[in-house]
């Protein structure tokens, strides 16, 4: 097997070779690409010839760039005869799991399809619901979209779907992870026929559920897969620190005063801790901004801009932005929390080295979140390098607490039937759950 994955790299194939449009090959010059990536190679010449497709691909192989040279192609050759736009509904369906990779998608779509003369909209969450709705109804060819808003809109009849002639799903796996399956098969249904389109899903596994899917909606798809030969590439530096909950903070000081890195990363697990921290490090000195799920997303983009001109050295994220964040030079990538699950590991620190470059990937190991670096490493296939901080490395932290939090959601009513006279018996305290007196019982 590797020697056939070896001998495919040697085949990767050339953008100018293959059968494209000019107005394509000028978007794909303007991007400086030259030489297929493997997942191109492999899947361009499916695609192009018109089949469906279901691509195993990491984030950050070229997946994108396959989708939508495929989806320029098509509609080029198309050609449809003009017809009132008012509510036709899109001629290209693209489905992202995170308005990060939805927007990032619209990127590389505006930036490849520039002299393809393809009107191109983006609709996601948080943002101006009234200016999205206008751009749909004056009119569009491509729809990039995350599940929630889409469904939303075409609830409200502003289009149809029935028009579509390319469908893409991108991140798979991850739309099952979200919860996103039931509002994926939905939209499936109320596309155009299977076979009077052309559908490509692309995922990091093609395990069972996600095959299904393809088998269940798609046209005969044509399977590829990419196998990388190691799950982190050469180019990260990994380290990892084991630490105590009460002193992760002072550790991470020192190690951001010895790392002094342009673009550092940091993930938490929660949105709370990302919040704290983002207070305690700016308290410290640092210029740090956080995006979170509770962050309104004008904010969060703002933030992200910020980070990626240089306005702030930190950003601090959630996994919500492990996926389909895309910024150059991030030097290091700190998981300050552990995460839970693996394969988050490893879409976190490939952040960092990108595009050839070199990265740091540190994570801090306390005793909360440390029965899950068992699961990492048996993903990673290999033990991550552990080294010992020095006491020096510990700096003391300014004096200070972050304000508190205010609790979202409507104010609890008052209830009268906790009330009850001096000396009374206290009321019954209900069970959690039918299920947890049932296992008392047992």
């Amino acid at each position: 097997m590797k020697s056939a994955h070896l001998e495919h790299l040697l085949e990767l194939l050339n953008f100018e070779s293959l059968p494209l449009p000019e107005q394509v090959l000028k978007g794909i010059r303007d991007a400086n690409f030259e030489t297929c990536t493997p997942i191109q190679s492999k899947s361009l010449p499916i695609t192009l010839g018109k089949k469906d497709l279901a691509g195993q691909a990491q984030t950050g192989t070229g997946k994108t760039a396959a989708f939508l040279i495929t989806l320029f192609t098509r509609l080029l050759e198309n050609n449809p005869p003009p017809v009132s736009k008012e509510k036709a509904g899109p001629r290209a369906l693209i489905i992202a799991p995170t308005r990060e990779l939805a927007r990032q998608i619209e990127k590389d779509a505006l930036l490849l399809g520039k002299h393809c003369d393809f009107r191109t909209v983006c609709v996601i969450g948080g943002v101006d619901y009234d200016k999205q709705r206008n751009q749909i109804k004056a009119g569009l060819d491509i729809l990039i979209a995350t599940p929630g808003r889409l469904i939303d809109f075409y609830k409200q009849k502003f289009f149809s779907l029935k028009s579509v002639e390319v469908l893409v799903v991108d991140e798979a796996d991850r739309m099952f992870d979200m919860g996103f399956i039931a509002d994926l098969r939905y939209l499936f249904r109320n596309c155009s026929p299977y076979d009077k389109r052309q559908s490509m899903l692309f995922s990091a596994t093609l395990n069972h559920r996600v095959m299904e899917l393809c088998y269940e909606h798609m046209n005969n798809p044509v399977r590829v897969a990419i196998e990388p030969e190691k799950a982190v590439v050469d180019q990260i530096t990994q380290i990892l620190y084991h630490v105590g909950q009460h002193e992760k903070f002072n550790l991470l000081l020192g190690l951001m005063k010895q790392e002094a890195g342009e673009k550092v990363l940091i993930f938490c697990n929660t949105k709370i801790e990302a919040e704290i921290l983002e207070w305690k490090l700016n308290h410290n000195g640092y210029n740090a901004g956080q995006i979170s799920g509770d962050l309104h997303q004008k904010a969060r983009i703002r933030v992200l801009e910020k980070f990626q001109d240089g306005e702030l050295d930190i950003l601090i994220a959630t996994d919500v932005a492990s996926r389909g964040l895309h910024i150059d030079d991030i030097t290091h990538v700190i998981n300050y929390d552990l995460p839970q699950d693996a394969e988050d590991y490893v879409h976190r620190i490939g952040r960092t080295a990108r595009a050839g470059n070199k990265g740091t990937a540190i994570t801090l190991c306390c005793e909360e979140f440390a029965q899950h670096l068992e699961r990492v490493e048996e993903y990673l296939k290999d033990k991550i390098p552990v080294s010992w901080p020095e006491e020096e490395l510990f700096l003391e932290e300014k004096e200070g607490k972050p304000p508190i939090r205010k609790r979202r959601g409507p104010p609890k009513a008052k209830s009268h039937s906790s009330k009850r006279p001096s000396g009374g018996r206290p009321p019954r305290k209900r069970p959690h759950s039918r299920g947890r007196e049932l296992a008392k019982s047992r």
